[in-house]
């Protein structure tokens, strides 16, 4: 193998390699002689087929399949031979005019990773931005607890149901007279006016008594998710059971003994943890941007191309797709496009940053252990089919990028909480309010990244995810793997826009099915039953 350089301009990199015809035919032979004795002919004993006629029924297989692994080898070399660190996989070419007997020609282009010392991590100041929450906040969390645990108690046998009120019936439902399956239920638990059941239901049961039998007739929607039952008219024999009314529930020792704890004072103190939870991811966000900014500001340097590129391809798709679920397409998408200089200088930014932390993470000797990636992995399988997730689980393994790319969110965050504990850190408390604006100031200040020009005006408000100050997640040793090859890739399940490290996704050829949609349930319940026999509306 002969190498030539032919570009080194910035990180841009190219190469010619020759591979020698007398190599490949070396390797052809020695394929051939491998192969032979598994080889059957008519008219030759097993093993006994000449060499020449095993060349002539499979040479052609075999050249093909001896140039690509030795073309696979060849750039191997190049980039250990070079100390090559690419950015993006290497773009390969076999010479247009080669044949079988000449030497191959292969030219190689790439671009590779800029040489960065690592940050001090000495000297940071952060400030954190702290909600807290006050005893009026607790209680009237509880209260909304105590507003979604309604408590219920007979009323007179004359009492007649109005809105807001709860039945137990048991009902039968039928199509032309003939029971239906799914269509009957025993002690179902209905709150009038809670739009539980299919629309016009709860309407006909209003004014009824304890003990009244009634015949109702509904229509189910279109859009119903059991289709032997959509748009079509059914009658409900309806046996009130009972008729409840709401009782008020006091927020003290037995309410919370009601939830399976020991005291109001425990059900006090999670409540306070969990309204403090909701606010620490705010705050978080607020102080990542915060280390990111001093990051960007301090440091500048080439980038290159193929990841800029790449990174703007996934903000661009994302921008689109919540454009297009705007009340004016046409307008949203008209005015990202004016902006979308800005949206490159962002792409630009994450790159760099990514870049940033992954160098830090490395001099510093932050890692994704082998049992934080094995639950990655089962997370990540939990999205497929039961079928289909040891399939995921052994594409991950066998694809290092694919690795790389589910790795690389959990190694970003280990990155900065290392930041995080190397940083002088002062707290000031805040309003939730104040602790927005702090974050989209931020936001929009992502959109002026060092060495470019301002943005021309502030993202709208809807678009913020986009305009993340996340930098792409950098893998923990291959910073540079964007993408995965195409050919086992499952597809995953399509999620909305979120601000997340934008790592990429792998295309998918041979996708596993995604997760079967449950069974429609043939019930005349919609949006959630209140027990297993209440029936389901769409």
């Amino acid at each position: 193998m002969q190498t030539k350089q032919t570009v080194n301009e910035g990180l841009k990199r190219a190469y010619l390699i020759t591979i020698p015809a007398r190599e490949l035919t070396a390797k052809i032979d020695a394929e051939i002689k491998k192969i032979a004795p598994q080889v059957r002919m008519p008219g030759f004993r097993p093993g006994k087929v000449p060499a020449n006629l095993v060349k002539k029924m499979h040479g052609e297989a075999l050249h093909a399949q001896v140039v690509n692994d030795a073309i696979r080898e060849s750039v191997d070399q190049l980039v250990k031979d070079e100390a090559l660190r690419p950015a993006m996989q290497p773009q390969v070419a076999l010479g247009e005019d080669y044949e079988q007997g000449k030497d191959a020609e292969v030219t190689v282009s790439l671009e590779v990773l800029p040489a960065i010392e690592a940050p001090s991590t000495d000297g940071i100041k952060l400030e954190k931005l702290v909600v807290p929450v006050t005893d009026e906040q607790v209680e009237e969390a509880l209260a909304n607890i105590a507003g979604q645990n309604k408590s219920y108690k007979d009323a007179a046998k004359t009492k007649k149901a109005a809105t807001s009120d709860q039945l137990i019936i048991d009902f039968v439902g039928k199509l032309d007279g003939v029971e239906f399956e799914g269509g009957k239920a025993e002690d179902a638990a209905l709150v009038l006016g809670s739009g539980t059941f299919i629309p016009g239901f709860e309407d006909q049961l209003v004014g009824v008594k304890t003990g009244e039998e009634k015949t109702i007739t509904v229509t189910f929607p279109e859009e119903y998710q059991a289709e032997h039952l959509a748009g079509k008219e059914a009658t409900f024999d309806v046996t009130v059971k009972a008729v409840k009314v709401e009782t008020e529930t006091k927020i003290d020792e037995d309410f919370a003994k009601s939830l399976g704890l020991d005291s109001l004072d425990k059900l006090k103190e999670i409540m306070r943890g969990q309204l403090e939870q909701q606010t620490a991811g705010l705050t978080r966000t607020q102080m990542k941007r915060a280390l990111l900014d001093q990051l960007a500001a301090g440091h500048s340097f080439e980038v290159p191309g193929t990841m800029v590129e790449a990174e703007f391809a996934q903000i661009w798709q994302q921008l689109q797709q919540e454009a297009a679920r705007e009340e004016d397409p046409a307008a949203a998408l008209k005015q990202i496009e004016d902006e979308k200089d800005d949206y490159r200088a962002i792409a630009e930014r994450r790159v760099r940053l990514g870049l940033l932390l992954s160098e830090i993470g490395q001099a510093n000797g932050v890692e994704v252990t082998g049992q934080e990636m094995s639950m990655l992995i089962q997370q990540a399988a939990q999205q497929y089919r039961p079928e289909d997730r040891q399939r995921f689980v052994e594409y991950i393994q066998s694809e290092p990028m694919a690795a790389a790319q589910l790795r690389a969110p959990l190694y970003e965050d280990k990155v900065v909480d290392f930041l995080f504990d190397k940083a002088e850190v002062t707290e000031r408390e805040v309003t939730v309010e104040e602790l927005q604006a702090a974050i989209e100031a931020d936001e929009s200040a992502e959109a002026a990244p060092a060495k470019k020009a301002p943005a021309k005006k502030k993202a709208p408000a809807k678009k913020a995810e986009a305009k993340s100050e996340e930098a792409p997640a950098p893998a923990e040793d291959k910073p540079a793997a964007k993408k995965a090859p195409a050919k086992k890739a499952p597809a995953k399940k399509a999620e909305a826009a979120e601000e997340k490290p934008a790592a990429k996704k792998a295309p998918a050829k041979k996708a596993p099915a995604k997760k079967a949609e449950p069974a429609a349930d043939a019930k005349p319940a919609a949006k959630k039953a209140p027990a297993k026999k209440a029936a389901a509306k769409k």
